[in-house]
């Protein structure tokens, strides 16, 4: 894959999402403006992270190589420095002012968008889809967040059944929010096309212990290789 990989442009843009409120984005594409893939990927974070988190960073300028314009943003909370989450209505009004920005940009011109998040900004996304509040061609899950902590029999997959379109899954096998065995069976109910790919030692972030032998850099490419291979598979 590696001779297939382009050099990326990037660059910054602030999107207006109302009430005065704008929030910081970061598009990214490969140089060559005429191989680009159609579809572009929107990359959402985190409750405790934002755009920059290494995760967001690595699959968002991998995709951009391999030829998939980009964007990763932060929601409104992050740019006033805020921890907590903004309220479900504005994270869904941010995803969809964001979505309208990136598919009306002159720079990289994308005919369908792939929506991927980091836990919550995955989850959010997942919502408005299965709600018809936005118009994704596909999902990508850099690890979702199935329950609560300790709480495995209160999961948080009954919109999950309503999509019809295409999901990628990444889940580590050590995260206290998605335990394996149990997205499996939700992933066994599902009547659309969907893959998952599984961290080994994985945490939430996808994160592996420090005495593993394996860079975090390494399960980044393990990642940005399954996202570009899934989203040429699209078409």
């Amino acid at each position: 894959m590696a001779e297939d990989r382009q050099t990326i442009a990037s660059e910054k843009a602030a999107i207006d999402i109302g009430g005065r409120d704008q929030v910081s984005a970061i598009l990214s594409g490969p140089e060559r403006a005429s191989e680009m893939n159609p579809t572009g990927v929107i990359v959402a974070h985190g409750a405790g992270n934002d755009m920059h988190n290494p995760l967001i960073v690595a699959v968002a300028e991998g995709l951009a190589a391999a030829g998939s314009a980009t964007l990763r943003f932060n929601f409104p909370y992050k740019e006033k420095g805020r921890k907590s989450p903004d309220s479900q209505n504005k994270l869904i009004h941010t995803w969809q002012c964001v979505c309208e920005y990136f598919m009306g940009n002159p720079t990289f011109p994308v005919r369908r968008v792939i929506a991927a998040g980091k836990s919550m900004g995955g989850r959010v996304a997942s919502q408005m889809v299965a709600g018809a509040q936005m118009d994704a061609a596909a999902l990508i899950f850099l690890g979702y967040p199935l329950h609560a902590p300790g709480k495995k029999n209160q999961l948080r997959d009954a919109h999950l059944y309503q999509i019809k379109k295409p999901m990628l899954f990444f889940a580590g096998t050590k995260d206290p929010l998605c335990d394996v065995e149990k997205l499996n069976s939700v992933l066994a109910r599902l009547t659309c096309d969907h893959d998952l790919d599984i961290i080994d030692g994985g945490n939430h972030s996808l994160k592996l212990p420090k005495s593993s032998p394996r860079s975090e850099a390494d399960v980044h490419r393990q990642v940005v290789e399954k996202c570009v291979g899934w989203v040429e598979q699209l078409g």
